[in-house]
């Protein structure tokens, strides 16, 4: 009896993107489980990480460099890429990343400490401190996706662009940090399936949106 294998009709050149695909997003959930093991070790001997937002906080920095070498991997026009190229990323983009993502850190934290100060006393200034927020995410995501895959820009036009691109193309922003919030949840509730499956694939789709925002604004469409 023939195996059903044997009916699907898939080309060639299709299983090669496939291939290629999963190669990359094992390579990255790799880089991205190595930066991220002081925080998950942490995270799993602490009870209440959350009285702790400083110690987490520095612990979760080494994730910048290794999501901007991500985004600069996803990026390499091969097949392919050896591994070695994207640990070669990390050191190449780091410093850059490691300032956007220390800038966008301490921003947050201020933010959310404000939120948390001012929301019972002043519940009308609650709304501006979220948007607020979610502008400085989106911009430290940009910031980082433009860290790793435009190493000749200068760090300040480097924030300006990363700004300028969260709130021009805002609904792609948000589908993007939707994404990450959705493998915060799914790593959280099964962390070795989850480290091993969904990261890579969630930078993949924030490397997609950030590219399509970019060329948005430099060709923006004829009116």
């Amino acid at each position: 009896m023939a195996s059903p294998l044997s009916r699907v009709n898939v080309r060639a050149d299709a299983w090669e993107l496939l291939w290629s695909f999963a190669h990359r997003v094992l390579a990255v959930n790799f880089v991205l489980a190595v930066a991220g093991s002081p925080l998950m070790l942490a995270l799993g001997t602490v009870a209440t990480p959350w009285k702790y937002p400083l110690f987490f906080g520095l612990l979760a920095l080494p994730l910048g460099p290794a999501a901007a070498a991500a985004f600069g991997y996803l990026a390499i026009d091969d097949a392919r890429p050896p591994l070695s190229a994207l640990i070669r990323l990390v050191w190449v983009t780091g410093r850059r990343s490691l300032l956007v993502a220390s800038l966008t850190a301490g921003l947050a934290g201020v933010l959310l400490a404000d939120l948390k100060v001012l929301a019972g006393a002043f519940p009308a200034a609650a709304p501006l401190l979220v948007v607020l927020l979610v502008l400085v995410l989106n911009a430290g995501l940009t910031g980082l996706v433009l860290a790793g895959t435009e190493p000749a820009l200068r760090l300040r036009a480097l924030l300006r662009l990363a700004v300028y691109t969260g709130v021009r193309a805002w609904p792609l922003s948000l589908l993007s940090l939707g994404v990450l919030t959705a493998v915060l949840i799914i790593v959280s509730q099964v962390p070795v399936a989850g480290l091993a499956t969904v990261p890579g694939c969630a930078l993949w789709v924030v490397h997609t949106n950030t590219n399509a925002q970019l060329a948005r604004i430099r060709n923006p469409p004829a009116r």
